[in-house]
């Protein structure tokens, strides 16, 4: 059930790179409004990730899946009847929210009661819905010229999830404790201000707004990218982007067989690396085939990180402070999902397209930087 909870997160940001050139010509809206969108959802996600914790000791589990799911649903129902795009942007508030209360009550509760391999399949279920995403958005462009059609197939699917989470809420329970005598890192009740006080704290969260926008920035702009300043049809592009996804999603089914055998942090030193040179082949643009598997290469070696930096947590930050940590970088993700992508989104508005792969080697590097120096810390 936590699986089927991460394929409903992932499903709404698949739609939207896709349905974003529609949606902007529908409310009569300039390229980069996309940041007002993702803006309010900000603000949602960050809300109620960073009360994840409490969120899901006073619901549970299952209840607050079930809340979220169905709040997720109207929200993304409602823009499909939004009259005007002001309304759209308020909506946006609903969807971020409903998506980080199970982001971080979900990460606190695996990286608490299972192993490496476990996180990583977790993710991989973030995988699977952001990479159907684009295929539901670009059959309902393809099939009925209407970028409606996704948001209502997808909306309805979360009013489903909603009521089975709703169905199932007593087969949730606590989880296992951790064997031995080390407590879980659910059991300490470290007062927030004190881990605020904690470098390795922002140092971590830092981490993970950059990292938002290195995942988003081909989701979000590639289809524009390839359709606007490269000349690719529609629904090649459309498939790029799913392949992207797709690519993402296989590297995160993969990490959980080989994350435990190859340990975190080499791991994500190979991934950064790797990503690295997949984002300079979409840079230069050789050939149609090499942007596109620059674009899957992303996909794939950014893969494990989100999961590794999460079960990671505990290295960077003392024990009694990583709960806590976990919900801050959850909350610095969703800040980092609106802001970093904007950024981008500003670059390409006024320099132009070509700026999108530039802009993700940047930060690429920015991210390698980080990570180096939060162990360094520690």
């Amino acid at each position: 059930m936590a699986f089927i909870a991460f394929i409903s997160l992932g499903l709404p940001d698949g739609l939207l790179g896709i349905a974003w050139p529609s949606m902007r010509a529908d409310f009569a809206q300039p390229l980069d409004a996309l940041g007002l969108l993702l803006f309010s959802a900000m603000l949602g996600y960050i809300s109620s990730s960073f009360l994840g914790g409490q969120l899901m000791a006073r619901l549970g589990v299952g209840r607050l899946l079930a809340a979220s799911c169905f709040i997720t649903s109207l929200s993304l129902l409602g823009y499909t009847i939004a009259p005007v795009w002001p309304m759209v942007v308020v909506l946006g508030i609903g969807a971020g929210f409903g998506g980080g209360a199970i982001d971080a009550g979900l990460n606190t509760y695996i990286a608490a009661n299972h192993g490496e391999g476990l996180m990583q399949w977790l993710h991989a279920f973030f995988g699977v819905g952001i990479t159907t995403g684009p295929v539901i958005m670009t059959f309902g462009l393809n099939t009925f010229e209407q970028w409606r059609v996704g948001y209502w197939i997808v909306g309805g699917a979360q009013l489903i999830l909603a009521l089975s989470f709703l169905l199932t809420a007593r087969m949730w329970t606590k989880g296992q404790r951790n064997a031995g005598d080390q407590p879980s890192l659910t059991d300490y009740k470290t007062p927030i201000t004190a881990t605020l006080r904690q470098r390795g704290a922002w140092l971590s969260a830092a981490l993970f707004f950059i990292y938002v926008g290195v995942e988003l920035m081909l989701g979000h702009w590639g289809y524009t990218l390839l359709t606007e300043s490269r000349g690719v049809a529609p629904e090649a592009a459309g498939l790029w982007v799913s392949a992207y996804w797709g690519a993402f999603t296989v590297g995160r089914v993969l990490a959980g067989l080989y994350a435990a055998r190859v340990g975190v942090r080499r791991l994500l030193t190979i991934s950064l690396g790797l990503a690295g040179v997949g984002a300079v082949m979409v840079a230069l643009d050789l050939s149609e085939e090499a942007t596109l598997t620059g674009m899957m290469l992303v996909g794939f070696a950014i893969a494990p990180i989100f999961a590794g930096m999460v079960s990671d947590t505990p290295n960077r930050v003392p024990p009694e402070h990583a709960a806590n940590t976990i919900g801050f970088q959850i909350s610095a993700a969703g800040v980092g999902v609106a802001i970093v992508p904007s950024i981008g989104g500003l670059l390409a508005n006024r320099v132009g397209l070509e700026t999108v792969p530039l802009y993700l080697i940047g930060l690429i590097v920015m991210m390698t930087v980080l990570y180096t120096l939060s162990h360094r810390r520690a």
